[in-house]
């Protein structure tokens, strides 16, 4: 086996070093690799190279979790991933698109884990022993980890399955984002703007990675995802698009009914078809798993109550990765949209601008095409005997909500359904099938269109401030009026409560007092996740996003809840107007430091969510954030919160804590005399 291993990193890095000459990394002082290449080759190498000494255990966990294999190189503890990948053909169908890429394409894969192999050949003291197991790394790796993530973690999910298997309410998921494109009309400068905000957990597969790329014609700046080979979040010199998380539903659970050896289906029974495979798990026996198929797909639940099969779209469209990686070379709008056309990409909102002046907000991804039912009916469990509820074709880009340039100069998206992308609203959900998306949205998207009109037109600096917007468009929504009621009809306690919350600024700055009283308050009023409206007088108006809903529908409840979000508040924080940064925390290695923002439920466009006793820490949340503006030359200002590095010992996985406490972006460096004057080291290939 250590034969094998070193034969194979040898081949590897000795193949990617002779295509690959003249890569050099510039590493910035923020921990940012700035990729100079000769040929794309290059640059694809240099990516792979730098990922690996950012993030090298990292990057391997989870490329070992893609295999299907995480048992086998970590033990006991990853099995339950192991069959939920391997369930679902991760591995094999991941290998298989490999084969189906282009020459140029498959090369460029090949290259950049080439440079992965060769960073793990000269680096082999920076690798933890359970990690070196994953090694070499294959050109196809990188392709099924992409397939593992992208549909099997955001648009089929495990937490959905284990929800109706069992018929527990799903985990409360936070994962959001946010997104602006501002056309020269709405912008103070005359040029476009795009702002690139993700909002996800601050660990695992979830973390991004900033980086710079550079080859012949290619000035790439952004972020992907910690084992991507191209950028999901990207601007050029023509171009940017950003990401947010859709409703997009392009995946079903079928209730299987068994009958004899097989399923009913239709007026028939069909035989499973079944295959068996081998789990090798670490210092135990292996594991046998057992795959059962049916006309849906594979079974992904079954006891003796029930019985699931999972249908997920785009399983036939292999080429996701080359087509992220056309949109980001395009120089114009017409050869981006070519692209977005090709919908390799299953889900995710896009949101787009570039210099020539054009906006798009684009609700993409494959939606299947549906005979009957409701986005409620096919978010259930769909019955599997009938071939009534079994979809085989998706919508054409043609069909799907899309926003080009409109009358506002904007388009935005806070995880929100498509018919608030812009304001007023051009697109009408009555024109889409009614299974499309829902017809609601969040407070955060109510803050994020009223930032959007709070001038007519918007300067960067403009931007940058409502980036970091604490204000909480839910405590405007209802405080006068529990204030007015507490002053009317409320207990003493709730009297003392409302006073805190009248002289409260509305803001989840680190000094506001009141914030942590109203959380404790809305949650009870609304919900953990603050989502149910049905306790507002005035209920929610898809088409009237700045001022439904609103106030309080039953203001004696609200002033209950009052009372016990005090009680609450003084017991765990000592007052009832601790400031809010206190107890409100950014902690990551030895830096700790008053935190800022808020859940997004809450309404704050600065979303950071906290948890842990006995002062909770930022757990998610803004993670890479970025605004360009098309300028000449072109203005860019980033941050990456928890830093651009997960290796042990790194000074670069807490170094930009103190620009989050301090609601700050750094300058972009893309030229190669500003990366030279902010040089901390380099690398040549």
């Amino acid at each position: 086996m250590i034969l094998r291993l070193a034969i194979g990193l040898s081949l590897l890095s000795a193949a990617g070093a002779a295509a690959d000459r003249g890569v050099e990394i510039l590493w910035d002082r923020y921990g940012v690799a700035h990729v100079y290449a000769q040929d794309v080759r290059g640059m694809f190498y240099g990516y792979g190279y730098a990922q690996m000494q950012s993030h090298a255990n990292l990057v391997l966990k989870l490329y070992g979790e893609s295999r299907g294999r995480g048992a086998e190189y970590f033990g006991p503890k990853a099995l339950e991933l192991d069959r939920w990948v391997l369930t679902n053909g991760v591995p094999e169908r991941g290998q298989a698109w490999y084969t189906q890429q282009t020459p140029e394409f498959r090369g460029y894969l090949d290259a950049f884990a080439a440079g992965m192999n060769e960073y793990a050949r000269r680096h082999p003291e920076q690798i933890a022993a359970d990690r070196k197991a994953v090694l070499p790394i294959t050109g196809a790796d990188p392709l099924i980890h992409v397939h593992r993530i992208v549909h099997f973690s955001y648009l089929s999910s495990q937490a959905r399955v284990f929800s109706a298997g069992t018929g527990r309410p799903p985990a409360f998921s936070a994962i959001g984002s946010n997104a602006w494109a501002i056309a020269p009309a709405h912008s103070a400068s005359g040029k476009t703007m795009v702002l690139m905000n993700p909002h996800l957990p601050w660990q695992d597969w979830y973390t991004y990675y900033e980086t710079h790329l550079n080859g012949p014609g290619l000035n790439l700046y952004g972020a992907s995802q910690i084992g991507f080979p191209v950028l999901r979040f990207v601007f050029s010199d023509y171009l940017a698009f950003t990401q947010t998380v859709n409703s997009i539903d392009g995946s079903d659970l079928y209730r299987i009914t068994p009958a004899e050896n097989g399923y009913r289906f239709d007026d028939a029974i069909k035989p499973f078809t079944t295959e068996t495979k081998t789990i090798k798990v670490k210092g135990e026996p292996d594991q046998t798993l057992v795959v059962k198929h049916t006309v849906h797909g594979p079974v992904v639940w079954e006891n003796d109550r029930v019985v699931l099969a999972q249908r997920t779209a785009g399983l036939d469209k292999p080429f996701l990765l080359e087509q992220y990686w056309k949109m980001a070379i395009a120089r114009n709008f017409a050869e981006y949209e070519a692209q977005l056309k090709r919908l390799e990409v299953p889900t995710f909102n896009i949101t787009y601008g570039d210099r020539d002046g054009h906006v798009m907000y684009l609700f993409n991804g494959t939606l299947p095409k549906r005979a009957q039912g409701d986005l409620a009916y096919w978010a259930g469990v769909i019955p599997g005997d009938t071939s009534s509820t079994l979809w085989t074709t998706t919508h054409p880009y043609a069909d799907l909500p899309k926003v080009i340039d409109p009358p506002s100069g904007w388009v935005q998206n806070t995880n929100d359904p498509p018919w608030s992308s812009t304001y007023p609203q051009v697109l009408d959900p009555a024109k889409f099938p009614s299974y499309t998306a829902p017809r609601d949205y969040s407070f955060r998207t109510s803050s994020s269109i009223r930032l959007l009109t709070s001038a007519p037109k918007l300067s960067f600096a403009d931007v940058v401030r409502s980036k970091f917007s604490t204000r909480l468009e839910f405590a405007d929504r209802v405080v006068d009026d529990l204030v007015a009621a507490a002053k009317s009809q409320g207990s003493e306690r709730a009297r003392s409560a409302a006073t805190v919350l009248g002289n409260w600024d509305r803001q989840t700055e680190s000094g506001s007092r009141g914030a942590l009283l109203f959380e404790a308050w809305a949650k009870r009023f609304a919900g953990p996740t603050y989502a149910n409206k049905r306790a507002f007088a005035v209920p929610q108006d898809f088409r009237e996003p700045l001022t439904t809903p609103r106030g309080l529908a039953d203001p004696a409840a609200a002033l209950k809840s009052l009372e016990e979000a005090a009680t609450e508040t003084e017991k765990a924080y000592g007052a009832l107007d601790a400031p809010w940064g206190d107890f409100r925390r950014l902690i990551r290695g030895k830096t700790d430091l008053p935190g800022n923002g808020a859940p997004g439920g809450l309404g704050a466009f600065r979303v950071l969510q906290f948890a842990g006793a006995p002062k909770p820490a930022a757990i998610m949340g803004d993670t890479f954030v970025c605004l360009v503006e098309f300028s000449n030359p072109i203005r860019a200002q980033v941050s990456t919160s928890y830093g651009n590095s997960s290796q042990p010992g790194s000074p670069h996985s807490e170094d930009q804590l103190p620009l989050v406490s301090a609601k700050k972006l750094r300058d972009v460096w893309r030229t190669k005399k500003e990366v030279l004057a902010n040089l901390e080291s380099r690398d040549r290939l």
